[in-house]
């Protein structure tokens, strides 16, 4: 039930939304499979096996929007019009133009849609009302803005906005790595990404090493003097929660460490009951994390939401 990735919005203020009402909301738009003629297709489904859209506890909120695709690759669709193409080509005695391929490739991808393999992915998005967060389990931005999407078309009124902080990410981990000392309650890891800000975007990337270490830390101060800015650096809160910070606000390879998930295990004997203490211990977890990367970025900027 651990979220692997963070993408951190605010929540409208004020922001009237009670559990029943969202319920009513997500189910404007549950999740069915994909007819023969689509694509893709998006809808809300139970966070849990079964029970209902919403799933909540200690007035943390948590739902999950399904996606199934259909995987029609182009190099299938482009095998089956050159086949074709050759054959029309044989019986009408010349090649097809521009406008009978086109005509012909549409035809094939309508007729290989249906017997297409399909692919489903799950995405949850934690709900803070009391704090204000809305958090989407996603590995890109792109990922999180198609969560969203869905989220605004079955609310009538829903302004998000990213969260924002008074230091930029890249140049809080720049003055980081120079003074070669991580915020308070906060460690540096062992991965680390610079980048050039010009045209050339050269990337310097150190992976699994100690950056803390004579000779890299040397380095990485050279690179931060001749242009390069961190986009991406793994740090540890408080020994609880290791994480990659990247340029963009974006919370990648979140992971709950051992002392953690030693607290998860302990009295859940049940499937039901360890999903109940894997949220609970997760959402407050992040309660206390997301405020102290706040602050280490110089504090929020707090906007008008209304």
């Amino acid at each position: 039930m651990f979220f692997r990735n963070l993408t951190l919005y605010r929540l409208p203020t004020p922001w009237n939304m009670d559990l029943a009402k969202l319920e009513e909301m997500l189910a404007r738009n549950p999740f069915t499979r994909c007819s023969g003629s689509e694509q893709q297709r998006s809808g809300w489904i139970s966070p849990r096996d079964k029970g209902s859209l919403v799933y909540a506890q200690n007035r943390q909120w948590l739902i999950a929007l399904c996606t199934e695709q259909r995987l029609l690759p182009s190099s299938v669709i482009q095998d089956e019009v050159r086949e074709r193409a050759e054959a029309l080509e044989e019986q009408q005695g010349y090649a097809p133009g521009r406008k009978q391929l086109r005509e012909l490739k549409d035809r094939v991808a309508e007729e290989l849609l249906p017997r297409a393999f399909t692919r489903r992915r799950t995405t949850f998005v934690w709900i803070d009302p009391v704090n204000g967060w809305l958090a989407v389990d996603a590995s890109a931005l792109s990922k999180a803005e198609e969560v969203l999407e869905q989220l605004r078309m079955v609310l009538d009124d829903f302004p998000l906005s990213l969260v924002h902080t008074k230091l930029s990410p890249s140049s809080a981990m720049a003055d980081w790595l120079a003074g070669g000392e991580a915020p308070v309650n906060f460690t540096v890891d062992r991965d680390c990404e610079l980048k050039a800000v010009g045209e050339e975007k050269a990337a310097v990337r150190y992976v699994r090493h100690p950056l803390d270490g004579d000779g890299i830390a040397s380095e990485i101060k050279a690179h931060l003097a001749a242009g390069k800015l961190p986009t991406r650096l793994a740090l540890t809160w408080n020994d609880r929660i290791s994480f990659v910070l990247t340029e963009r606000l974006e919370i990648k390879r979140l992971g709950f460490l051992d002392l953690l998930m030693e607290e998860a295990e302990k009295n859940t004997e049940h499937a039901e009951e360890k999903f109940d203490a894997d949220f609970a211990l997760m959402t407050g977890e992040l309660a206390r994390f997301i405020p102290s990367l706040l602050d280490a970025l110089g504090g929020e900027v707090v906007e008008d939401r209304a």
